[in-house]
């Protein structure tokens, strides 16, 4: 990281430089060029100096898990148009963007104070969630059974924690309901305590009573897709798997 420290010193500012400091000087270069032009609309001071060295880049830069997956659900949601989409526990930016056009209800242990509309927020333990049996519609939980019982986010340790979370899910949806589930895959197996990696076949026997509808992946080199192959997750260290399920009926 690149330290700029402005410290008022006798009336004069003081800037420590940091170890690389070929880019930092090209940056000075620019501010002092920039301050020769200033046309004095604005405050222009060492002091309030932030410089941002890691942003000169030639394209933009986003991590392809937490892009990819909102993109992939946002596009079912626009498929299946439910009357209300409930989520639980997946990153909020999915909930926000997607009540624009469909009211969502977002649920986690940790309630978001987010005020739009078409969104509510609430609580819930995704190992005992609060609705009846067969009674929703459209259900996500995206990026998030893979964390359940490793202990990372202060929940008690629980071996099977995950499956007790995706049964839950499977319980609550109703028979022809959407389930959009998407978690980590490759080879098999727990680095604790970040998260778990499972293999396709294990995600398709944790979801028995329900039919897969579309597989997409993001692969550990990047990018999206579509209606993947599921031996492409043999290959994967740390891919993104996306299933969209519907549980069968009764």
């Amino acid at each position: 990281m690149y330290i700029l420290s402005a410290i008022k010193r006798s009336g004069k500012s003081i800037i420590h430089f940091p170890k690389k400091t070929g880019i930092f000087f090209s940056y000075l270069l620019q501010w002092f060029a920039f301050r020769k032009k200033n046309d004095k609309r604005f405050r222009l001071r060492y002091r309030d100096m932030r410089p941002c060295l890691k942003d000169r880049v030639t394209t933009t830069p986003f991590d392809q898990h937490y892009v990819y997956h909102p993109a992939w659900a946002a596009r079912v949601l626009a498929k299946t148009q439910p009357k209300v989409h409930i989520d639980i526990s997946s990153i909020l930016h999915f909930s926000a963007v997607s009540s624009a056009f469909i009211p969502m209800k977002f649920y986690d242990y940790r309630p978001a104070h987010l005020q739009l509309g078409n969104f509510t927020s609430d609580f819930a333990d995704l190992k005992q969630l609060p609705f009846e049996s067969n009674s929703i519609e459209s259900v996500s939980c995206m990026h998030t059974i893979e964390h359940i019982g490793l202990g990372r986010y202060g929940d008690e340790l629980d071996v099977q924690g995950d499956i007790k979370a995706i049964n839950e899910l499977k319980r609550v949806t109703q028979p022809g309901g959407n389930i959009l589930f998407v978690t980590p895959v490759g080879k098999p197996k727990i680095e604790f305590n970040a998260h778990r990696i499972y293999s396709f076949e294990q995600i398709i026997d944790y979801f028995i009573g329900c039919d897969l509808t579309e597989f997409s992946l993001v692969p550990d080199k990047g990018g999206l897709i579509a209606n993947a192959n599921p031996m492409l997750v043999k290959d994967q260290k740390y891919g993104c798997g996306c299933f969209w399920f519907k549980k069968k009926p009764a």
